[in-house]
């Protein structure tokens, strides 16, 4: 009896923390990894750190910042020069950026939102029937950081990619103004990035279904990487399994938002 074939996983901002250690869960599973950076010197060192004689490890060999739309068509049309199959799919790449401005809050939605979302859209046709989407999310994402008619604008069953994009969009031209409080938005753009990746997820699950293609957010809590800090109450391998489980599955769950393996309110 044949095995199974062996699953890709392409995980962005995979050289170090979350992403690094989701790796190296995953290979451990018998995926083959594709490791990608902002950096290829660095996605190839991530790559030989974790490779070995039970492991299938790759680094992706063109930078892939998901901030740039550039680098993002630029690393889709090399996966589609080699015929890649993309069957996971982990858009954990993301920046908590200091201080708050008009400025930070594009750099943020760019990179924490509109990468995820851009990059999702280049490698949709890689990814095969039943293949599988994780957005690692946050808790900061959860609904209850808005005030109610932002709320019903996120919620909107209508809501639609494009619209959701525009909502985004928004939000920096209200901190541009100087007017985001009066709209309802919290003075944090990373917490906006992830209420609109979770928002993405929702929207998103229906249209996938008929490839059988699921689609999940995850949040792996407040882990101590070099975004949460030494003090934060997880250690990175616990973060990541969260990840991992999100990744491994194919079929079902989908639309959702988890911690753990178990729904988590919006």
């Amino acid at each position: 009896m044949s095995s199974p074939p062996t699953r890709t996983v392409l995980i962005t901002g995979a050289n170090r923390g979350l992403g690094l250690e989701t790796a190296r869960q995953l290979a451990g599973q018998g995926f083959h990894v594709v490791i990608t950076a902002r950096d290829v010197g660095a996605a190839r060192q991530a790559a030989g750190a974790l490779a070995g004689p039970a492991a299938s490890v790759a680094p992706l060999p063109v930078p892939l910042d998901v901030g740039d739309p550039g680098s993002i068509a630029a690393a889709a049309d090399h996966l589609r020069a080699t015929a890649a199959s993309v069957d996971v799919l982990v858009n954990n790449a993301g920046v908590s950026l200091d201080g708050f401005d008009a400025g930070i809050a594009r750099r943020t939605l760019d990179t924490n939102f509109f990468g995820p979302l851009r990059l999702t859209e280049a490698l949709l046709p890689l990814i095969p029937a039943g293949g599988t989407i994780v957005m690692v999310s946050s808790g900061m994402g959860e609904l209850a950081g808005l005030d109610e008619r932002l709320r019903a604008r996120f919620t909107d069953p209508a809501l639609t990619r494009g619209a959701l994009a525009e909502l985004m969009n928004a939000f920096v031209a209200d901190v541009a103004a100087g007017r985001h409080r009066e709209r309802g938005w919290p003075s944090s753009a990373y917490r906006i990035s992830k209420v609109g990746l979770n928002a993405l997820v929702r929207v998103w699950a229906p249209e996938l279904a008929d490839r059988r293609i699921i689609v999940n957010a995850v949040c792996p809590g407040w882990v101590r990487t070099d975004m949460g800090g030494r003090t934060a109450s997880r250690s990175v391998e616990k973060g990541a399994a969260s990840i991992v489980w999100g990744a491994t599955r194919h079929g079902e769950p989908t639309g959702g938002f988890f911690r753990d393996g178990r729904r988590i309110d919006w």
